[in-house]
Protein backbone atom coordinates (compact mmCIF):
# COMPACT_ATOMS: atom_id res chain seq x y z
CA UNK A 1 0.00 0.00 0.00
CA UNK A 2 1.43 3.34 -0.93
CA UNK A 3 2.34 4.90 2.45
CA UNK A 4 0.36 8.23 1.45
CA UNK A 5 -2.40 6.26 1.68
CA UNK A 6 -1.71 4.33 4.98
CA UNK A 7 -1.12 7.77 6.16
CA UNK A 8 -4.47 9.25 5.40
CA UNK A 9 -6.50 5.61 6.14
CA UNK A 10 -4.45 6.15 9.26
CA UNK A 11 -5.50 9.75 10.31
CA UNK A 12 -9.33 9.25 9.34
CA UNK A 13 -9.17 6.64 11.68
CA UNK A 14 -7.78 8.36 14.53
CA UNK A 15 -10.17 11.24 13.80
CA UNK A 16 -13.01 8.65 13.80
CA UNK A 17 -11.75 7.38 17.42
CA UNK A 18 -11.89 11.09 18.66
CA UNK A 19 -14.89 12.65 16.97
CA UNK A 20 -17.26 9.50 17.89
CA UNK A 21 -15.80 7.17 20.66
CA UNK A 22 -19.49 5.61 21.81
CA UNK A 23 -20.44 5.11 18.40
CA UNK A 24 -19.97 1.85 17.12
CA UNK A 25 -21.30 1.28 13.88
CA UNK A 26 -19.92 5.22 13.03
CA UNK A 27 -17.23 3.69 10.91
CA UNK A 28 -19.71 1.29 9.38
CA UNK A 29 -22.00 4.10 7.90
CA UNK A 30 -18.88 5.92 6.38
CA UNK A 31 -17.46 2.80 4.40
CA UNK A 32 -21.50 2.57 3.28
CA UNK A 33 -21.59 6.10 2.70
CA UNK A 34 -18.20 6.04 0.52
CA UNK A 35 -19.40 3.10 -1.32
CA UNK A 36 -22.72 4.25 -2.22
CA UNK A 37 -21.54 7.49 -3.87
CA UNK A 38 -18.26 6.11 -5.45
CA UNK A 39 -20.73 3.35 -6.83
CA UNK A 40 -23.12 6.51 -8.24
CA UNK A 41 -20.32 8.22 -9.65
CA UNK A 42 -19.20 5.15 -11.17
CA UNK A 43 -22.66 4.25 -12.60
CA UNK A 44 -23.28 7.81 -13.85
CA UNK A 45 -19.37 7.97 -15.61
CA UNK A 46 -20.58 4.62 -17.61
CA UNK A 47 -24.29 5.89 -18.61
CA UNK A 48 -22.23 8.94 -20.04
CA UNK A 49 -19.44 6.89 -22.19
CA UNK A 50 -22.20 4.43 -23.28
CA UNK A 51 -25.47 5.44 -23.08
CA UNK A 52 -28.43 4.59 -21.72
CA UNK A 53 -28.45 0.68 -22.61
CA UNK A 54 -31.33 -0.32 -20.27
CA UNK A 55 -33.86 2.39 -21.66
Amino acid sequence: MNNLTLTIVLLGLLLMLLLAPFSALALLMIVVLVSTIGWTVWQLLVTLVKGDSEA
